[in-house]
């Protein structure tokens, strides 16, 4: 399938779903095309004027050199230097999937013209979506006050195949679409994990016979916040057709405050979304061209501070700390779940059979230690994202460096962090569930049947790493994959 490009706000959540994970082409639709020209044209008029405005990189030279100007016939040689001594970052590279959305929100700055770029750059840049090998593109060592570091690398082969014109280098280095992107990715990945915790928590609540009325529906109404009413739905839709035999007193806390905890899930999901849909269609360019008006008949070039998304990183560092959280409640719920004090729950649910020289723990008794082990290294993923400076503070103009790269990194992290500790949960719930007898919910049960057919009930005592590492992974395919 291809996508139709006219303007920015063509380039969205669902554009990115489907040309960064689904792998769809895109086409710059000929208004666009028509639109591009005729600000490039404008633009080459504006810097022919007397006296000659000063826009950076274009009029004058870059970085720390900046304040020196460029005589006319500098301009062109200027910009077919090509200056790739930026791209020095290396280490994992972002998935493949991460690098199209970096590429389709690039095109932003091109649509209406503010790139102030050539039609056949748009053009060149939109062809690198038709389904050819993505540029690897570093994840670590992005410490710059922008994105060139990573932007450098992306589109360091295009640049040899064109002889660059005045503006088109920093048409491609400059703004900021690898915030856009890399938000946008993980709103797209939040949505599923959230359901998939869902699943999981469903199906704790089941196996430990927790009241229903913990998510009862007048509690949408009483604490009167969208999120967790999203929530609360959420889980009735999975516990519909519930068992009977439910203990009549409250269960504990970590049970009757996951509509609460998963509605804030719910809610940081709907703040990345908002700062992806902001970022994406965002003209962040520097320096960023205007298009002709009635005040100024040919437009006007100035430079900003748009290479700096500030809205994706808090989005990203409250995604990975909810994921943290939610950890700690599948930690807490396992280890409810095993102490038959506390969940009713026979003590054969720890091995399946009854061993009387076993040490009371058995196999399953054992994975709540890695969910613990897991929930640390989310805690540690979690920590806030401070803006860092910069090494090159005492000269030049870049004294702060960007964040969302770290901030992406942590919230990934974090994030299969918490695969790991939802699988290790659903496990010990299909075993309750084995060991007394009992169906899931109709809702459930697929997915109590895909778990067990990655880690089947527990009888005969086995190594179970192997088997909740292949789970895990199940896990994080629904939310990448599916």
């Amino acid at each position: 399938m291809t996508i139709i490009l006219t303007t920015r706000e063509d380039i969205n959540l669902s554009s990115v779903f489907r040309v960064a994970w689904k792998k769809d082409t895109v086409q710059i639709s000929g208004n666009a095309l028509q639109r591009i020209a005729e600000c490039r044209a404008s633009f080459l008029r504006l810097i022919e004027t007397d006296p000659v405005p000063v826009i950076y990189g274009v009029t004058t030279a870059m970085g720390e050199l900046a304040s020196r100007r460029l005589e006319l016939g500098e301009r062109d040689r200027h910009a077919r230097i090509k200056a790739f001594a930026a791209a020095t970052s290396f280490g994992e590279p972002l998935p493949d999937r991460v690098v199209r959305a970096i590429v389709l929100a690039r095109l932003a700055n091109f649509l209406e013209g503010n790139a102030a770029t050539t039609p056949r750059m748009a053009l060149a840049v939109a062809a690198m979506l038709d389904g050819g090998p993505m540029p690897l593109v570093p994840s670590s060592g992005q410490g710059g006050a922008g994105e060139i570091l990573a932007l450098y690398p992306l589109f360091a082969e295009l640049s040899t195949r064109f002889d660059l014109e005045v503006k088109e280098r920093g048409s491609l280095i400059n703004g900021s679409p690898c915030g856009a992107a890399l938000v946008a990715d993980a709103a797209l990945a939040a949505r599923r994990r959230i359901r998939l915790a869902e699943k999981v928590f469903a199906l704790s609540i089941e196996a430990f016979r927790a009241p229903l009325e913990h998510y009862d529906p007048a509690l949408d109404a009483l604490w009167g916040d969208e999120h967790e009413a999203a929530a609360l739905r959420g889980l009735r839709e999975f516990l519909a057709g519930a068992g009977t035999g439910r203990r009549n007193y409250q269960a504990p806390v970590s049970y009757r405050i996951i509509p609460r905890i998963l509605g804030h899930a719910h809610r940081a999901l709907a703040s990345a979304e908002r700062a992806a849909t902001v970022s994406l269609a965002s003209v962040s360019d520097n320096p960023v061209y205007i298009p002709p008006d009635d005040e100024h008949p040919l437009g006007r070039c100035i430079s900003t501070g748009g290479y700096h998304n500030a809205m994706a990183t808090p989005a990203l560092d409250d995604l990975a700390a909810t994921w943290a959280d939610i950890c700690l409640l599948c930690d807490r719920h396992a280890s409810k779940l095993l102490n038959g004090k506390v969940s009713l729950l026979p003590d054969l649910l720890l091995t399946g059979r009854d061993w009387s020289d076993s040490d009371g723990h058995g196999n399953v008794g054992y994975v709540p230690m890695a969910i613990t082990g897991y929930l640390e290294q989310a805690k540690l993923a979690a920590q806030r994202t401070f803006i860092p400076g910069t090494e090159s503070a005492g000269a030049g103009q870049d004294d702060v460096a960007t964040t969302v790269f770290l901030a992406w990194t942590k919230e990934a992290r974090a994030g299969r962090c918490l695969d790991a500790a939802m699988a290790m949960l659903a496990v010990i719930a299909s075993q309750a569930l084995h060991v007394t007898e009992r169906v899931a919910p109709p809702a459930l049960q697929s997915f109590v049947a895909d778990i067990r057919s990655i880690v089947p009930p527990v009888g005969d005592d086995r190594v179970l790493g192997p088997e909740l590492a292949n789970l895990t992974e199940w896990f994080t395919r629904q939310v990448f994959e599916e």
